[in-house]
């Protein structure tokens, strides 16, 4: 019995250096060891580099590789969104970074775990994980500070709501993505929050991880933190009852996320509209 059919999705902003490696890696190994139909879509937010033509010069060598472009800047998370709306073609949907930080074979490793939950979710911060180049120091308290405020807020006991590693199946996608609203790296909380309000149940296993040199995270962390705090906070508020008597504070939020240099919050109209063009 085949398979089922796979889809990874690979947000990038300015990945043309070091995303063509990534890409021949993971086209080789699941063409090599995965016997199901596959196909990886790299999301590209408002690249101003040729990340683009990185890509279709892979696509030339490997048919399962194809980019999604988005020429304005929509956030990781927001990069993330269009691209599950792609969940229609295949039975798993997942997500890894464009760096390369979680290898092939620790990706392959969820959809062997996936007949028991719904979503599987890599985890660093479990005792059976191999790190081999861990977090800087300052990395890992703001890491550990903003999961202490994910549990507190929600309850989730995930020890590791932010590693890009994550499998879900195609209902759990298709149920959830109407209330995927956050569109910065805050986005994973968004999705694990929503899974677990629609019931669904999800896994945490141990991950093969390198921390990489040249991190977008770490160059702004102070920025991306305080950004990661405010989107939490309004994912508490979205499932509060006090929820609607919070509009008027729209364009304040607004002007917040633009001081951080942030993608906005997608309102909920926008939540469902179509995705932008396939390009090869």
């Amino acid at each position: 019995m085949p398979e089922r059919s796979l889809l990874i999705l690979i947000p990038a902003y300015n990945e043309e250096t070091r995303i063509e490696p990534v890409l021949r890696e993971y086209a080789k190994f699941f063409q090599e060891h995965y016997q199901g139909k596959f196909q990886i879509v790299v999301v590209l937010n408002g690249c101003r580099d040729n990340t683009l033509g990185v890509v279709q010069k892979v696509a030339f060598e490997f048919p399962a590789v194809s980019a999604l472009e988005f020429k304005e800047a929509i956030g990781k998370g927001g990069a993330l969104i269009e691209g599950l709306k792609l969940a229609m073609q295949a039975d798993l949907i997942g997500y890894v970074d464009a760096d390369g930080a979680t290898p092939p074979h620790s990706f392959l490793d969820l959809t062997r775990h996936i007949t028991e939950v719904d979503c599987v979710i890599g985890s660093r911060w479990l005792p059976e994980s191999v790190l081999h180049q861990e977090q800087t120091t300052l990395r890992k308290f703001f890491s550990r500070c903003f999961h202490f405020i994910v549990e507190v807020m929600f309850g989730m006991r995930i020890k590791d709501t932010q590693c890009p590693c994550k499998l879900m199946k195609r209902v759990v996608v298709e149920r959830i993505h109407s209330t995927l609203r956050i569109a910065d790296l805050a986005f994973d909380v968004n999705l694990l929050v929503s899974i677990k309000r629609a019931g669904f149940k999800t896994l945490e296993v141990p991950i093969e991880w390198t921390d990489k040199i040249g991190s977008k995270v770490t160059s702004s962390l102070f920025r991306s933190s305080l950004t990661m705090f405010l989107s939490v906070v309004r994912v508490r508020l979205i499932y509060s009852p006090f929820y609607q008597w919070l509009r008027p504070l729209r364009p304040l939020e607004g002007w917040v996320y633009k001081k951080l240099q942030a993608p906005q919050p997608l309102p909920q109209a926008e939540a469902g509209k179509p995705g932008s063009k396939v390009a090869s």
